[in-house]
């Protein structure tokens, strides 16, 4: 049975996904804790606020239809460290076209931290190509 840090860092994960497949900004800067970091592609992100990372992603929409995205599935989720105040989640996630289809599968690796009383995604390090 999973402790209840690690169901609340699975928790922010699905949260963030829901809100990704909803294209709802506000619904994925919700579900961070900043700063927050991401690493991709080879290169840092730092968002410092909700408000910066609002900013920086107004062209995700566009992005993502530009490569025939409908929705991401997260296909595996398991946490493999977890404390008090911080869980690492190991995931395979896909990106998926109108039909279900798969054109991109990932690894990632997230960590959720607790930051006055809210769980939230504070680093994602994907294997994104």
């Amino acid at each position: 049975m999973a402790s209840s840090n690690a169901a609340a860092g699975i928790d922010a994960v699905n949260a963030y996904i829901d809100g990704f497949n909803r294209l709802d900004i506000e619904a994925m800067s919700t579900s961070f804790n900043f700063p927050h970091v991401r690493l991709a592609r080879g290169e840092f992100y730092t968002f410092d606020s909700a408000e910066q990372f609002s900013q920086q992603s107004q062209r995700l929409a566009d992005s993502l239809a530009a490569e025939g995205w409908d929705h991401t599935v997260v296909e595996s989720a398991d946490v493999i460290h977890e404390g008090e105040d911080k869980v690492h989640v190991a995931m395979t996630v896909a990106r998926r076209n109108a039909k279900g289809e798969t054109y991109n599968r990932f690894n990632t690796l997230w960590i959720a931290t607790l930051q006055d009383g809210h769980w939230g995604i504070q680093f994602r390090s994907s294997y994104l190509v």
